[in-house]
């Protein structure tokens, strides 16, 4: 497993390491533990049939992200429905029957699948966004923000700093036009899981688990940038948050 920061200091190098920058640095690492796991092969054959440079349509793509449980299938179903849109998520369905397997590898391993699989996205998503506007329940942000959260000890001020480069979208993957970010109450949060009754995977336990977690993932999220996210309050109701959606989708 990769070295932690010691509390108080950013470590670039752990972190560029466990966040594959570019499909070039993806596909050498899964390379690397193709021969011990047969499904990184299967990953790699999906990557080699995606276009290196991926351009998106004329139509909008919009990115919903977000902790579990912050109203992300409802408003991503309800604003696909409105803008008469394609919805899409990542990881894409091609890849992910494969995520028990790499959620149970080291980081780096764990962290390239999920890049790998924003790149196979990128494709579905050029595609799409020649027909119709494309609605996407999370992309590359969540890679990043639950990346730089878990090679990240302590309290917001071990993150990396603002403005270093582990918070930039990589330079080969298509970008989307709007990342909206939606946030809840932890309480609120919390209790909507609890409804769902749901198995929790090992990420979402250490959200409730740990709160200094769970604020350094929401803060990694906020220091996203080209394109940086857009936060919206997914507190009140459905009608009145995809109205706020709506409206933001517009003024964009």
């Amino acid at each position: 497993m990769l070295r932690h920061c010691a509390p108080g200091s950013p470590c670039p190098g752990p972190l560029r390491q466990a966040l594959p920058p570019s499909a070039t640095a993806l596909r050498h690492r899964l390379r690397q533990c193709a021969e011990r796991i047969p499904e990184a092969e299967a990953v790699l054959d999906l990557l080699e049939k995606c276009p290196e440079h991926q351009k998106k349509g004329n139509f909008p793509v919009i990115v919903f992200e977000g902790l579990d449980a912050t109203g992300k299938t409802t408003v991503t179903e309800a604003v696909k429905d409105n803008l008469n849109g394609i919805l899409l998520r990542s990881p894409p369905p091609c890849i992910s029957q494969w995520r028990t397997v790499f959620d149970d590898e080291p980081t780096p391993i764990k962290r390239a699948f999920y890049a790998a699989g924003n790149y196979i996205l990128a494709s579905e998503i050029a595609k799409a966004s020649t027909q119709a506007p494309v609605i996407i329940d999370r992309y590359w942000h969540s890679t990043a923000a639950y990346t730089i959260a878990t090679e990240t000890n302590g309290k917001l001020q071990d993150l990396p700093p603002a403005h270093d480069e582990v918070y930039q979208w990589p330079e080969d993957l298509l970008k989307p036009d709007l990342v909206l970010l939606l946030t809840v109450d932890p309480e609120e949060r919390v209790q909507r899981l609890q409804r769902r009754g749901l198995e929790k995977t090992k990420e979402e336990a250490e959200l409730e688990a740990n709160s200094l977690f769970r604020q350094r993932v929401e803060e990694s999220y906020r220091r996203m940038v080209n394109p940086a996210c857009q936060e919206v309050d997914a507190s009140s109701s459905k009608e009145e948050v995809l109205k706020t959606v709506l409206q933001l989708i517009n003024k964009h």
